[in-house]
């Protein structure tokens, strides 16, 4: 740090013989200003161990939030999957009662055409 400032000293002497002293004042503030604008900008977007504590809190809000979020999606889709299974049972009855009544129709249809069919035979054989 002693040989920077050294170097400093010896720099805004060199600058002043050849500058002058108003000129290399304000070169040496209008650096300084812009060094301590730079590491202002860079302290303000440091993160304290504050910051970094409170980031962790909401993390672990969101977390349990989610968590919750999760639990009720499982509990929904849970109770979905109950519905659409009785809904899928209903449909099954349903199709079964359809070929109960699709068979008693063939039948009936079959013993009408039997009927007609040896009604025809029989009037064939009489004459």
């Amino acid at each position: 740090m002693a040989s920077e400032a050294k170097e400093t000293a010896r720099l805004y002497a060199v600058l002043t013989d050849k500058l002058g002293a108003d000129t290399t004042e304000a070169m040496f503030k209008y650096i300084d200003n812009k060094a301590e604008r730079a590491v202002e900008s860079k302290i303000l977007s440091l993160a304290t161990k504050n910051d970094i504590a409170l980031l962790k809190d909401e993390l672990h809000a969101t977390k349990d939030d989610l968590h919750k979020e999760i639990g009720l999606l499982r509990e929904d889709l849970h109770k979905e999957v109950v519905d659409v299974r009785k809904e899928i049972g209903d449909v099954r009855r349903d199709i079964g009662e359809s070929k109960a009544d699709t068979i008693k129709w063939m039948f009936i249809f079959w013993i009408g055409q039997v009927g007609a069919t040896l009604g025809i035979v029989f009037l064939f054989l009489k004459k």
